[in-house]
């Protein structure tokens, strides 16, 4: 097992803006799969906690040489029914990628406990098809914060360079409920697209299992995708697939943007458990489309898309 490095460094290049200004950013470099044991195990660890100061230290998670592997794209199609190589591609580096978002989570100078970590939205951005056996660089790190009366939020920034030239990127917005004394107020982020009126496109069961699986190519092992045991224990009637899974399953369903270059942005409303009956419904948009799944006996949406050509 090899240990990744860390190191101190205070660049800042194209466009990358640390999270507190004047801090040197805090860098651990990976060349192989973070290790999800490594990464679980500092989750068992207490973090420092709120310094009551605005802001969150600038750690970046760095994964270098990391190739598009051919085995987990053919998982991928075969969980989710999902064919199309632009839809596999926007998804696969977020997927693959989430062991970034772990390593970042549960780092020592995080100030908050991955436990709590609740993610609530996705903005991916394609600007090129990856296919298998690309090498990419990939990097998170952590990006602004905005408080509300009920909890704080935080992005993590994600991009993806292929020879040097930017293929892809994401924004993630991650939850925490309660409250944050010394957190700035930020510009809220777009709400979701309002469906009244779509039309029905689908209705489907959710699959029985998988989650460990799914867990190996995300490094994801939370047990609310597990056991519906832990699940319940959390106050959820049953375990739940990765949210990237069940966003999969719905873009196999629709016609999405022919372009290489699309956006797609989700919002996590709710799980959709095992086994569950869904209905997937679609609105058209100029330049692509939105779409919402809900689980059949509730018609309130557990997750809300939009997909279309990048701007």
């Amino acid at each position: 097992m090899r240990w990744p490095s860390r190191l101190r460094s205070s660049e800042r290049r194209d466009g990358w803006r640390a999270a507190s200004s004047g801090v040197n950013e805090v860098v651990e470099e990976h060349r192989r799969s973070p290790s999800a044991f490594m990464f679980m195990l500092r989750a068992l660890m207490l973090s420092r906690g709120r310094t009551g100061q605005a802001g969150f230290p600038p750690i970046v998670e760095r994964w270098t040489g990391l190739s598009v592997d051919r085995g987990h794209l053919h998982y991928l199609t075969s969980v989710t029914g999902l064919r199309d190589p632009r839809a596999l591609s926007i998804l696969y580096p977020h997927v693959v990628g989430f062991r970034l978002h772990m390593q970042l989570l549960t780092h020592p100078e995080y100030p908050l406990p991955i436990w709590g970590a609740l993610q609530i939205r996705n903005r991916l951005i394609q600007h090129e098809v990856l296919e298998a056996g690309a090498v990419i660089d990939l990097e998170t790190r952590v990006g602004s914060q905005r408080v509300g009366e009920k909890g704080l939020e935080v992005d993590l920034l994600s991009r993806a360079t292929r020879g040097g030239r930017l293929c892809w990127e994401s924004e993630i917005t991650y939850y925490y409920r309660g409250r944050f004394e010394g957190a700035v107020a930020g510009a809220p982020r777009a709400a979701s697209p309002d469906l009244a009126g779509g039309a029905e496109v689908d209705r489907f069961r959710m699959p029985r299992a998988g989650g460990w699986r799914f867990a190996g190519m995300s490094g994801d092992y939370n047990g609310l995708h597990l056991w519906t045991p832990y699940a319940r224990l959390l106050g959820f009637q049953a375990a739940f697939p990765h949210s990237q899974r069940v966003a999969a399953m719905c873009l196999s369903r629709l016609e999405g943007p022919t372009s290489n270059e699309q956006t797609l942005e989700l919002w996590i409303k709710g799980p959709v458990f095992y086994r569950a009956k869904t209905v997937l419904s679609r609105a058209r948009l100029d330049d692509g489309l939105a779409f919402s799944l809900a689980l059949a006996d509730e018609r309130r949406a557990a997750l809300v898309g939009r997909w279309r050509s990048a701007s």
